[in-house]
């Protein structure tokens, strides 16, 4: 079993990750940075997106796993104190592959096409004051927005930046990218539709602005500044990213841990409660 392995850099992390590779080694494994077959993220969602971004370009050959070390982390399965039955698992079976859509997104410019993959979100906002910009789907107008950004999320995503802008949570075996409105201005020359959408998979959406405005594009957690921007396409990619599971957890347990909270006692009282 080839992994590797990217910590969050704080001491915990740091001593977690020394840990995993001392009884990775004990068992067999082969830590291998520049092609792994699994790699393991240490932290919270935050690194698990950084590791999916180092590793962008071998998305369809690596599985991810994530141990959170603070509070629940939505892509991550395992907790610090489980880390040696992780070890145990990565070295002896063979795990479930759990596949969830990508978000591609393409900026033109002046200059040439530069084209990303998103876990989680892209986000457009303007350097400076609001953000304009024309809608349209599969080339056809749809809307005029004008308002503080927009939000294209994967359906993993969607319970990120997404839902806190009131986007619907989306089951992630769906192929769809919702797009959601940051604090929207509505009036006779600026009129968006006030709730978010799904598209499905081969649909696109294209989001064209003033080629003079300074852009603040959000890819997960990079932020990057663009001008003479001509249009972004967004559309879901054809890639997708892979999680290796050694046991199961339901999407929607993971919402439910996340949002609401549930523990032992509830569950015993959902088994009690007359039906």
């Amino acid at each position: 079993m080839r992994y590797a392995l990217l910590d969050r850099g704080d001491r915990l992390s740091r001593e977690l990750a020394d840990q995993f590779h001392d009884m990775a080694e004990a068992r067999g494994m082969v830590r291998d940075d520049k092609s792994p077959r699994i790699v393991v993220s240490i932290g919270g969602d935050g690194t698990l997106l950084q590791a999916f971004h180092r590793y962008r370009d071998q998305v369809s050959k690596v599985g991810f796993v994530g141990v959170h070390t603070g509070h629940l982390g939505f892509y991550a399965d395992w907790k610090i104190n489980e880390l040696p039955e992780l070890v145990e698992l990565m070295s002896s079976t063979e795990p479930t592959t759990v596949s969830y859509p990508l978000l591609k997104v393409e900026i033109v410019t002046n200059g040439g096409t530069s084209t990303y993959l998103a876990l989680n979100e892209f986000t457009l906002k303007s350097v400076v004051g609001t953000l304009v910009a024309q809608l349209n789907i599969n080339d056809e107008p749809f809307e005029m927005f004008r308002g503080d950004g927009i939000v294209v999320s994967t359906p993993s995503g969607s319970t990120g930046y997404n839902k806190s802008v009131n986007g619907a949570i989306i089951h992630p075996h769906l192929e769809a990218m919702q797009i959601a409105e940051i604090a929207s201005i509505n009036n006779r020359v600026y009129r968006t539709l006030g709730s978010s959408f799904i598209l499905p998979k081969h649909h696109h959406c294209d989001i064209v602005t003033d080629p003079e405005a300074s852009l603040a594009v959000g890819i997960d957690h990079l932020i990057l500044q663009f001008r003479e921007v001509r249009s972004i396409i967004c559309s879901v990619a054809e890639d997708k990213v892979h999680f290796a599971r050694y046991r199961p957890f339901p999407f929607w347990n993971r919402v439910r841990d996340a949002f609401i909270g549930f523990d032992e006692n509830d569950r015993e009282s959902a088994r009690k409660r007359p039906r």
